[in-house]
C-alpha cells in the first residue's frame, strides 16, 4: 500500500511554467539587437539539438561556483555554430550571450500555464508543495515575476545542488530538505526520464504529466 502523500514536487519548465514564443524567438530577437539575423526555423532546430545533445554539468553534488552560467555559453555557441555564425565574424558572442542570458529572467518572458495558480491554491490547503528543476538561479526571479513563489516552502535547483534530474541526489536532497520519505512526496513533471523514471527510481510517487492529454487540473481532481 502506498503511504499518504503529505508534500507535491513540481518541475517547472513546461509543468508550471512556459515560453509561449519559444526560445529560438528570443536568441533571434537578441540577435537582432546586435545586427544579426537569424533564421528562425534553423535556430528553433539548433536549439533543439544542442538541447538534447550537450551533456549536463558534472555532478558535483554541492553547489557550482557559477550557476551554470558557462554551460548555458557552450549551448549557445553550438547554437550559433549550427546557425552558421563563424568564430571569425565580427558578431561580438560575449555581448550577445550576456543579453541572452538576462532575457530569460525579464518580467514578461514567461508564462504561467492557464490553470496553474487556481490549482496550487487549491492544494496548498492540503499538501507542502515544493519545486525541483533543472535550471539555475534565475528560476527564483522569474517565478517571483509570476506570483508563485508564496506556494513553495523550498525551490530545489540543479544549479545549486550540484546535480540535475534524474540524477538520485537531487532527489535525496528533495526528500531531506523537505524532511520525508521519499514515498509521501509526489513529483509532477512532464519529462519521462528527468522526471517520471528519475522519480520513480529515487522512491517518490509520480504524476505524468502529459499536455494537453491532461493538465495539473487533472492532478488537484485526482487528489481530491
Amino acid at each position: 500500500m502506498k503511504r499518504p502523500i503529505r508534500a507535491i514536487v513540481f518541475d517547472a519548465a513546461g509543468t508550471l511554467i512556459h515560453l509561449p514564443k519559444g526560445p529560438a524567438h528570443h536568441y533571434a530577437d537578441v540577435a537582432a539587437r546586435h545586427g544579426l539575423t537569424l533564421d528562425l526555423s534553423r535556430l528553433a532546430h539548433a536549439f533543439r539539438v544542442a538541447w538534447t545533445t550537450l551533456p549536463p554539468p558534472d555532478a558535483t553534488q554541492s553547489p557550482r561556483p557559477d550557476d551554470d552560467r558557462e554551460w548555458w555559453r557552450a549551448l549557445v555557441n553550438m547554437v550559433l555554430d549550427d546557425c552558421g555564425v563563424s568564430q571569425e565574424d565580427s558578431f561580438d558572442r560575449a555581448a550577445y550571450f550576456d543579453e541572452l542570458y538576462a532575457e530569460f529572467e525579464r518580467p514578461g518572458i514567461w508564462e504561467c500555464y492557464p490553470e496553474v495558480i487556481p490549482v496550487l491554491d487549491r492544494l496548498a490547503q492540503d499538501f507542502t508543495l515544493a519545486v525541483m528543476s533543472n535550471f539555475d538561479g534565475r528560476l527564483r526571479s522569474v517565478l517571483d515575476h509570476l506570483g508563485l513563489n508564496a506556494f513553495f516552502s523550498e525551490i530545489i535547483i540543479s544549479s545549486e545542488v550540484g546535480a540535475e534530474k534524474p540524477h538520485p541526489w537531487i532527489f535525496q536532497e528533495t526528500s531531506r530538505r523537505l524532511g520525508l520519505a521519499p514515498e509521501e512526496i509526489l513529483h509532477v513533471g512532464d519529462d519521462p526520464d528527468a522526471d517520471w523514471q528519475g522519480a520513480a527510481s529515487a522512491g517518490f510517487q509520480v504524476f505524468e504529466l502529459k499536455r494537453p492529454s491532461n493538465s495539473l487540473q487533472d492532478l488537484a481532481d485526482a487528489l481530491s
